[in-house]
């Protein structure tokens, strides 16, 4: 079997932000098939399609009303397969974003379920439905993403529904047989389609405690917001249930039916945790090829943080596989989150490239990274997403990072679309357009690195040794047979100095000088080291 996963960059499209071509102002398929040779001359491996999906669109795609279908904003059936065959054309896998924990409250599976609980109606127990308590309160304690109780009362009904996001997104009962069954059908309709893999959505929310036990406070919360209700539980029962692995394995059964098919999943966990839960999901061959976290999609930016991550891994997981990403459409972008350690934009634009292109697993970047993007400042009139979410202090929800891509930088709308775009296109975006971006540029930058780390045996699947050196140095080697390779970054805005042992030859720099056996990093600086004997780095 070909695990061309195993070494990939995959590069994450959002559909609505990407290119429109019919001027309605929102992304579709036939836009993203136009400007597929600006991602196959990236150098990347795999395209992930955000939801497609038929869907209110109450959470951008996240509320599927459809399985089967996709949604009319950005194209039909036809389109979608005319996406897949033009990409495999080019070498591109293409994966799409399942949403299998729940669905949109428009789906037809919950209007029939909501209907009655008798046992007459078919899918009343399709959903995870629940009488209230003996005060009329919720069943449980359990909290929602996205503000609130995660309990909505149905009047027709005469009960609860659980939605752990938006109450337009009812939880799938997945203790039912027949909702498995149901939704392993849908994955089985993509795959026939010529579907390379899913992006799995909140891939340990699949099931929940059929005992329906409340969940106890969290044990340390220095950094819980007054407004996260959500973040101030041990959230045990609600998700990450002992069941979803056995959900896993049989999915993986219905892939492995497939040639070269690829699993991603989204751990929604954060902390430490997360990790054991990344490694819990790859671990063996029988369940997902891998998979990912927020562990390096938040604030955090020093040495002992990317090593706890990479190690924790390792040691949770010695036969599993990481996806290792700085962004994506849910958190501000990499260059605007850590724009405290960085001494300008453009030096954290590379030195975030430099970084993760080294890391050991399968990568992937979000669109307008290559470019450098930046987060786009919206004022609150401007905003789509959800209104609980517009809210999260110091975020402004999420539609900062999913402004459109930019291609000509004097264009209507940066030639995104000719239409009003769902959301505006700024100045400060546009000026990083891809026809800005020439010899030296970013986009230059992110083609070398990545085609450096497909032509490097170290950089593919060479195992990662941690070297000890002090903040804000962080320093490995990557191994194997044929090749090491030594990748030193500085996660500051200050130069700093490093004693090397050894002769190695540089590789791939920037702001960094070596000689007599001094290296010498700029704030921002990283260097890729390539030598045939061990090399020693100490601190100056």
């Amino acid at each position: 079997m070909n695990e061309w996963w195993r070494s990939a960059v995959v590069y994450q499209v959002y559909p609505r932000s990407y290119q429109d071509d019919n001027g309605d102002g929102v992304g579709d398929l036939k836009g993203i098939t136009r400007r597929l040779d600006h991602i196959a001359g990236l150098g990347v491996d795999c395209i992930w399609l955000s939801p497609i999906f038929a869907s209110p669109q109450a959470d951008m795609g996240y509320d599927v009303s459809d399985y089967k279908a996709v949604d009319p904003l950005f194209g039909d059936l036809e389109d979608f397969d005319t996406l897949i065959q033009a990409a495999h054309a080019r070498g591109l896998k293409v994966i799409v974003d399942q949403v299998l924990s729940h669905t949109s409250d428009q789906h037809a599976w919950f209007q029939q379920s909501r209907k009655s609980r008798d046992r007459g109606n078919d899918k009343a127990d399709w959903y995870v439905w629940a009488d209230p308590l003996p005060d009329g309160s919720p069943p449980t304690n359990w909290h929602s993403h996205f503000g609130g109780p995660a309990w909505e009362f149905d009047p027709q009904r005469g009960q609860y529904y659980l939605h752990n996001f938006l109450a337009s997104q009812p939880d799938l009962n997945f203790h039912n047989p027949d909702v498995v069954d149901a939704i392993l059908e849908t994955c089985k309709f993509w795959l026939d389609r010529g579907l390379d893999g899913f992006r799995l959505d909140t891939v340990n929310y699949y099931f929940h405690d059929q005992k329906l036990r409340s969940n106890p406070p969290a044990q340390a919360k220095p950094q819980v917001m007054a407004t996260d209700l959500y973040g101030m539980q041990n959230n045990i029962y609600n998700k990450t249930r002992p069941e979803n692995l056995k959900f896993l394995e049989r999915l993986r059964r219905l892939t492995d039916q497939y040639p070269d098919i690829m699993m991603v999943g989204e751990v929604g966990e954060m902390g430490h945790r997360s990790i054991e839960i990344m490694g819990e999901y790859t671990a063996g061959t029988s369940r997902l090829h891998m998979a990912y976290s927020f562990a390096m999609l938040g604030p955090d930016f020093n040495a002992e943080h990317f090593r706890n991550c990479i190690e924790g891994f390792q040691r949770g997981a010695p036969d599993g596989h990481p996806y290792w990403s700085f962004s994506n459409h849910d958190v501000p972008r990499q260059v605007s989150r850590w724009a405290q350690y960085a001494v300008s934009e453009d030096a954290m634009a590379r030195l975030a490239c430099a970084m993760l292109m080294s890391f050991e697993g399968t990568i992937g970047i979000y669109q307008g990274e290559e470019l450098g993007q930046i987060e786009t400042e919206l004022t609150f009139e401007e905003l789509t997403d959800p209104p609980a979410i517009r809210y999260w202090p110091a975020v402004k929800g999420r539609d900062g990072c999913r402004t459109p891509m930019v291609w000509e930088k004097d264009a209507p709308n940066a030639g995104f679309s000719t239409g009003t775009p769902w959301l505006p296109v700024k100045a400060p975006q546009a000026a990083r357009a891809v026809d800005q971006q020439g010899e030296g540029s970013i986009m230059a930058f992110y083609k070398d690195v990545m085609a450096r780390r497909k032509a490097s045996p170290a950089l593919t699947r060479g195992t990662t040794t941690f070297i000890s050196l002090p903040e804000p140095i962080l320093a490995f080697t990557r191994h194997t047979e044929e090749e090491t390779i030594t990748c030193v970054f500085n996660l500051s805005p200050d130069p700093l100095v490093i004693r090397v042992v050894g002769a190695p030859i540089v590789t791939l720099s920037n702001a960094a000088t070596l000689n007599e056996r001094r290296l010498a990093l700029d704030g921002n600086g990283f260097v890729y080291l390539s030598h045939d004997a061990k090399i020693t780095l100490t601190k100056d």
